[in-house]
Protein backbone atom coordinates (compact mmCIF):
# COMPACT_ATOMS: atom_id res chain seq x y z
CA UNK A 1 0.00 0.00 0.00
CA UNK A 2 1.17 3.53 -0.75
CA UNK A 3 1.11 6.00 2.09
CA UNK A 4 -1.35 8.81 1.34
CA UNK A 5 -0.14 12.22 0.30
CA UNK A 6 3.30 10.99 -0.77
CA UNK A 7 4.17 12.15 -4.23
CA UNK A 8 6.07 9.60 -6.33
CA UNK A 9 9.68 10.29 -7.18
CA UNK A 10 12.57 11.36 -4.97
CA UNK A 11 12.09 12.77 -1.53
CA UNK A 12 13.90 16.12 -1.24
CA UNK A 13 17.46 16.07 0.02
CA UNK A 14 17.95 12.39 -0.56
CA UNK A 15 20.02 10.51 -3.17
CA UNK A 16 21.24 13.24 -5.51
CA UNK A 17 21.89 12.11 -9.07
CA UNK A 18 24.63 9.50 -9.11
CA UNK A 19 27.89 10.78 -10.53
CA UNK A 20 29.33 8.56 -13.25
CA UNK A 21 32.59 6.85 -12.34
CA UNK A 22 35.25 7.85 -14.86
CA UNK A 23 37.64 5.17 -16.17
CA UNK A 24 40.93 5.10 -14.30
CA UNK A 25 39.64 6.92 -11.20
CA UNK A 26 39.19 3.94 -8.85
CA UNK A 27 41.89 2.17 -6.85
CA UNK A 28 42.37 -1.40 -8.13
CA UNK A 29 41.73 -4.22 -5.63
CA UNK A 30 44.80 -5.79 -4.03
CA UNK A 31 46.26 -8.77 -5.89
CA UNK A 32 43.85 -8.51 -8.84
CA UNK A 33 46.60 -9.08 -11.40
CA UNK A 34 47.66 -12.36 -9.83
CA UNK A 35 44.08 -13.66 -9.88
CA UNK A 36 43.48 -12.36 -13.39
CA UNK A 37 46.52 -14.06 -14.85
CA UNK A 38 45.62 -17.28 -13.05
CA UNK A 39 42.17 -17.20 -14.70
CA UNK A 40 43.84 -16.53 -18.07
CA UNK A 41 45.97 -19.63 -17.48
CA UNK A 42 42.96 -21.76 -16.48
CA UNK A 43 41.11 -20.57 -19.61
CA UNK A 44 44.02 -21.20 -21.99
CA UNK A 45 42.61 -24.55 -23.17
CA UNK A 46 39.51 -22.77 -24.56
CA UNK A 47 37.17 -25.61 -23.55
CA UNK A 48 34.17 -23.73 -22.10
CA UNK A 49 30.71 -23.68 -23.75
CA UNK A 50 31.30 -20.09 -24.87
CA UNK A 51 34.32 -21.23 -26.90
CA UNK A 52 32.24 -23.34 -29.28
CA UNK A 53 28.85 -21.64 -29.06
CA UNK A 54 29.65 -18.00 -28.25
CA UNK A 55 29.32 -14.88 -30.39
CA UNK A 56 32.84 -15.20 -31.72
CA UNK A 57 32.84 -18.87 -32.71
CA UNK A 58 29.43 -19.15 -34.40
CA UNK A 59 29.27 -16.60 -37.23
CA UNK A 60 30.27 -17.65 -40.75
CA UNK A 61 33.52 -16.03 -41.88
CA UNK A 62 33.49 -17.20 -45.51
CA UNK A 63 30.60 -14.94 -46.57
CA UNK A 64 32.51 -11.69 -46.07
CA UNK A 65 32.86 -9.18 -43.24
CA UNK A 66 29.42 -7.58 -43.50
CA UNK A 67 27.64 -10.92 -43.12
CA UNK A 68 30.05 -11.94 -40.36
CA UNK A 69 29.25 -8.76 -38.39
CA UNK A 70 25.51 -9.23 -38.87
CA UNK A 71 25.77 -12.80 -37.57
CA UNK A 72 27.75 -11.62 -34.53
CA UNK A 73 24.88 -9.26 -33.72
CA UNK A 74 22.25 -11.98 -34.20
CA UNK A 75 24.18 -14.47 -32.04
CA UNK A 76 24.26 -11.91 -29.21
CA UNK A 77 20.59 -10.98 -29.66
CA UNK A 78 19.66 -14.66 -29.37
CA UNK A 79 21.87 -15.21 -26.33
CA UNK A 80 19.97 -13.46 -23.53
CA UNK A 81 18.32 -15.91 -21.11
CA UNK A 82 19.49 -18.79 -23.32
CA UNK A 83 22.21 -21.43 -22.92
CA UNK A 84 25.13 -21.21 -25.36
CA UNK A 85 24.43 -24.67 -26.79
CA UNK A 86 20.88 -23.61 -27.76
CA UNK A 87 22.22 -20.40 -29.32
CA UNK A 88 24.67 -22.53 -31.31
CA UNK A 89 21.97 -24.88 -32.55
CA UNK A 90 19.70 -21.94 -33.48
CA UNK A 91 22.50 -20.09 -35.29
CA UNK A 92 23.20 -23.19 -37.38
CA UNK A 93 19.48 -23.45 -38.26
CA UNK A 94 19.48 -19.77 -39.31
CA UNK A 95 22.68 -20.22 -41.31
CA UNK A 96 21.00 -23.07 -43.18
CA UNK A 97 18.08 -20.74 -43.89
CA UNK A 98 20.45 -17.95 -44.99
CA UNK A 99 21.62 -15.58 -42.27
CA UNK A 100 22.09 -12.30 -44.10
CA UNK A 101 20.35 -9.02 -43.36
CA UNK A 102 18.49 -9.03 -46.69
CA UNK A 103 17.25 -12.59 -46.30
CA UNK A 104 16.12 -12.16 -42.69
CA UNK A 105 14.45 -8.87 -43.66
CA UNK A 106 12.47 -10.79 -46.30
CA UNK A 107 11.64 -13.71 -44.00
CA UNK A 108 8.16 -13.30 -42.51
CA UNK A 109 7.65 -13.06 -38.75
CA UNK A 110 6.08 -16.54 -38.37
CA UNK A 111 8.88 -18.31 -40.24
CA UNK A 112 11.63 -16.53 -38.32
CA UNK A 113 9.84 -17.14 -35.02
CA UNK A 114 9.66 -20.86 -35.72
CA UNK A 115 13.32 -21.00 -36.80
CA UNK A 116 14.43 -19.52 -33.44
CA UNK A 117 11.70 -21.12 -31.28
CA UNK A 118 14.16 -22.87 -28.93
CA UNK A 119 15.70 -19.67 -27.54
CA UNK A 120 14.20 -17.85 -24.55
CA UNK A 121 11.71 -15.05 -25.34
CA UNK A 122 11.74 -15.94 -29.04
CA UNK A 123 8.63 -13.86 -29.80
CA UNK A 124 10.33 -10.68 -28.60
CA UNK A 125 13.60 -11.58 -30.27
CA UNK A 126 11.85 -12.19 -33.60
CA UNK A 127 10.33 -8.71 -33.39
CA UNK A 128 13.65 -7.10 -32.36
CA UNK A 129 15.59 -8.88 -35.13
CA UNK A 130 13.07 -7.91 -37.80
CA UNK A 131 13.08 -4.26 -36.64
CA UNK A 132 16.89 -4.24 -36.49
CA UNK A 133 17.13 -5.51 -40.07
CA UNK A 134 14.90 -2.64 -41.17
CA UNK A 135 17.13 -0.10 -39.37
CA UNK A 136 20.36 -1.67 -40.69
CA UNK A 137 19.08 -1.54 -44.27
CA UNK A 138 17.51 1.92 -44.11
CA UNK A 139 20.03 3.79 -41.93
CA UNK A 140 23.31 1.89 -42.10
CA UNK A 141 23.58 0.80 -45.69
CA UNK A 142 23.12 -2.89 -44.87
CA UNK A 143 25.90 -3.16 -42.27
CA UNK A 144 25.47 -3.21 -38.49
CA UNK A 145 25.90 0.10 -36.61
CA UNK A 146 29.61 0.91 -36.24
CA UNK A 147 29.96 1.32 -32.46
CA UNK A 148 28.39 0.48 -29.11
CA UNK A 149 26.45 3.76 -28.79
CA UNK A 150 24.79 3.24 -32.17
CA UNK A 151 24.24 -0.47 -31.52
CA UNK A 152 22.32 0.38 -28.34
CA UNK A 153 19.76 2.22 -30.47
CA UNK A 154 18.68 -1.12 -31.95
CA UNK A 155 15.65 -2.68 -30.24
CA UNK A 156 16.56 -5.25 -27.61
CA UNK A 157 20.27 -4.38 -27.58
CA UNK A 158 21.55 -3.21 -24.19
CA UNK A 159 25.04 -2.16 -23.11
CA UNK A 160 26.30 -5.69 -22.43
CA UNK A 161 25.41 -6.92 -25.91
CA UNK A 162 26.56 -3.73 -27.59
CA UNK A 163 30.07 -3.82 -26.07
CA UNK A 164 30.54 -7.50 -26.90
CA UNK A 165 29.33 -7.05 -30.50
CA UNK A 166 31.53 -3.97 -30.91
CA UNK A 167 34.50 -5.93 -29.64
CA UNK A 168 34.03 -9.02 -31.82
CA UNK A 169 32.84 -7.21 -34.95
CA UNK A 170 35.07 -4.12 -34.91
CA UNK A 171 37.89 -5.12 -32.55
CA UNK A 172 37.38 -2.06 -30.36
CA UNK A 173 36.35 -1.80 -26.72
CA UNK A 174 34.65 1.43 -25.65
CA UNK A 175 33.24 -0.39 -22.62
CA UNK A 176 33.16 -3.75 -20.82
CA UNK A 177 30.40 -6.26 -21.55
CA UNK A 178 29.24 -7.58 -18.16
CA UNK A 179 26.80 -10.48 -17.91
CA UNK A 180 25.18 -11.97 -14.81
CA UNK A 181 28.00 -14.55 -14.37
CA UNK A 182 30.59 -11.77 -14.25
CA UNK A 183 28.42 -9.58 -12.06
CA UNK A 184 28.19 -12.35 -9.46
CA UNK A 185 31.85 -13.40 -9.66
CA UNK A 186 33.31 -9.91 -9.31
CA UNK A 187 31.09 -9.24 -6.30
CA UNK A 188 32.18 -12.58 -4.77
CA UNK A 189 35.81 -11.53 -5.29
CA UNK A 190 35.02 -8.07 -3.84
CA UNK A 191 36.39 -6.47 -7.01
CA UNK A 192 33.16 -4.45 -7.12
CA UNK A 193 30.29 -3.75 -4.74
CA UNK A 194 27.24 -3.49 -6.94
CA UNK A 195 23.58 -4.35 -7.31
CA UNK A 196 23.38 -4.63 -11.12
CA UNK A 197 25.62 -5.71 -14.04
CA UNK A 198 25.56 -2.08 -15.21
CA UNK A 199 27.05 -0.88 -11.90
CA UNK A 200 29.59 -3.71 -12.09
CA UNK A 201 30.61 -2.52 -15.56
CA UNK A 202 31.05 1.06 -14.39
CA UNK A 203 33.13 0.08 -11.35
CA UNK A 204 35.31 -2.31 -13.37
CA UNK A 205 35.92 0.37 -15.97
CA UNK A 206 36.93 2.60 -13.06
CA UNK A 207 40.09 0.58 -12.37
CA UNK A 208 40.70 -2.17 -14.93
CA UNK A 209 43.42 -1.22 -17.45
CA UNK A 210 41.97 -0.67 -20.92
CA UNK A 211 44.09 -3.38 -22.51
CA UNK A 212 41.98 -5.91 -20.58
CA UNK A 213 38.58 -4.51 -21.58
CA UNK A 214 38.37 -6.51 -24.80
CA UNK A 215 39.18 -9.93 -23.37
CA UNK A 216 37.60 -9.82 -19.91
CA UNK A 217 34.12 -10.96 -20.97
CA UNK A 218 35.28 -13.93 -23.02
CA UNK A 219 37.77 -15.12 -20.41
CA UNK A 220 35.55 -14.73 -17.34
CA UNK A 221 32.23 -15.87 -18.82
CA UNK A 222 33.92 -19.11 -19.86
CA UNK A 223 35.54 -19.41 -16.45
CA UNK A 224 32.18 -18.96 -14.72
CA UNK A 225 30.58 -21.58 -16.96
CA UNK A 226 33.29 -24.11 -16.14
CA UNK A 227 33.14 -23.44 -12.39
CA UNK A 228 29.37 -24.01 -12.44
CA UNK A 229 28.89 -26.64 -15.12
CA UNK A 230 32.18 -28.54 -15.50
CA UNK A 231 33.41 -29.02 -11.95
CA UNK A 232 35.50 -32.15 -12.44
CA UNK A 233 37.44 -30.62 -15.32
CA UNK A 234 37.91 -27.37 -13.40
CA UNK A 235 39.31 -29.17 -10.34
CA UNK A 236 41.77 -31.08 -12.53
CA UNK A 237 42.89 -27.86 -14.22
CA UNK A 238 43.37 -26.15 -10.83
CA UNK A 239 45.50 -29.03 -9.52
CA UNK A 240 47.63 -28.98 -12.69
CA UNK A 241 48.02 -25.18 -12.74
CA UNK A 242 51.08 -23.12 -11.80
CA UNK A 243 49.44 -22.13 -8.46
CA UNK A 244 47.15 -25.01 -7.49
CA UNK A 245 46.41 -23.73 -3.99
CA UNK A 246 45.47 -20.26 -5.21
CA UNK A 247 43.40 -21.73 -8.03
CA UNK A 248 41.42 -23.99 -5.69
CA UNK A 249 40.93 -21.09 -3.27
CA UNK A 250 39.63 -18.98 -6.15
CA UNK A 251 37.03 -21.49 -7.39
CA UNK A 252 35.96 -22.08 -3.79
CA UNK A 253 35.35 -18.34 -3.44
CA UNK A 254 33.23 -18.50 -6.58
CA UNK A 255 30.98 -21.19 -5.14
CA UNK A 256 32.62 -24.49 -6.08
CA UNK A 257 32.68 -26.73 -2.98
CA UNK A 258 36.19 -28.13 -3.46
CA UNK A 259 36.06 -30.77 -0.73
CA UNK A 260 32.65 -32.11 -1.74
CA UNK A 261 33.34 -32.15 -5.48
CA UNK A 262 36.83 -33.66 -5.07
CA UNK A 263 35.22 -36.52 -3.13
CA UNK A 264 32.50 -36.91 -5.74
CA UNK A 265 34.99 -37.23 -8.61
CA UNK A 266 37.64 -39.24 -6.76
CA UNK A 267 40.12 -36.35 -6.77
CA UNK A 268 40.67 -36.12 -3.01
CA UNK A 269 44.30 -37.28 -3.10
CA UNK A 270 45.16 -34.92 -5.95
CA UNK A 271 43.65 -31.98 -4.09
CA UNK A 272 45.27 -32.94 -0.76
CA UNK A 273 48.68 -33.23 -2.41
CA UNK A 274 48.66 -29.55 -3.44
CA UNK A 275 47.03 -27.99 -0.38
Amino acid sequence: GKSPGKSPGRSPGRSPRRVRIEPGTLKPPANWEKIYSLVEELRADRSAPVDTDGGEALPEKHLGEVVYRFQVLIALMLSSQTKDAVVGETMRILQGHGLTVKNIHQTDHETLNSLIRKVGFHNNKTKFIKESCEIILSKHNGDIPPNADELMKLPGVGPKMAYIVENIAFDTASGIGVDTHMHRMFNDLKWVTSKTPEQTREQLEGWLPRDKWASINYIWVGFGQEVQQQKEKMLKKCVASSSPRDALGLVEKLGLDVKKEAKRFGLEDDVKSVM
